[in-house]
């Protein structure tokens, strides 16, 4: 039998997190979401999980989503990482390239969460 696969979805709006919860689960009903309203949050829930994805803000309160996705790249080497965000500076963008970091736009879709889950599956 296969282990459960969890996700982390990290974001400090409750309804984005839902909406991410929602998309992960209509296409893995079987995986684990787990979830962080703030980086330093994510940080702390990763020292105990072992997720095959993580879903970050970009734009939250407190540290940053690229912030917290480079100290998440150190503690989960092996871990498909990817920002959220409606709009990206050219620097962040690089950045994540060189730490390995994808790129989801926002408003996330249900299109996109499968896409991005069939990749890993």
């Amino acid at each position: 039998m296969n282990e459960t696969k969890t996700v982390l979805v990290v974001d400090d709006s409750r309804v984005s997190r839902l909406m991410a919860r929602q998309f992960i689960l209509s296409r893995q009903p079987d995986w684990k979401v787990e979830e962080a309203a703030t980086g330093e949050e994510a940080i702390e829930k990763v020292k105990t999980l072992s997720p095959v994805l993580i879903l970050i803000d970009v734009n939250m309160p407190g540290m940053g989503g690229l912030a917290a996705a480079e100290h998440l790249r150190a503690a989960c080497p092996d871990t498909h990482i990817s920002l959220v965000t409606a709009n990206v500076q050219n620097a962040t963008r690089s950045r994540a390239t060189e730490l390995g970091i994808g790129f989801m736009e926002k408003p996330i879709t249900e299109t996109r969460i499968h896409a991005l889950i069939g990749a890993l599956e």
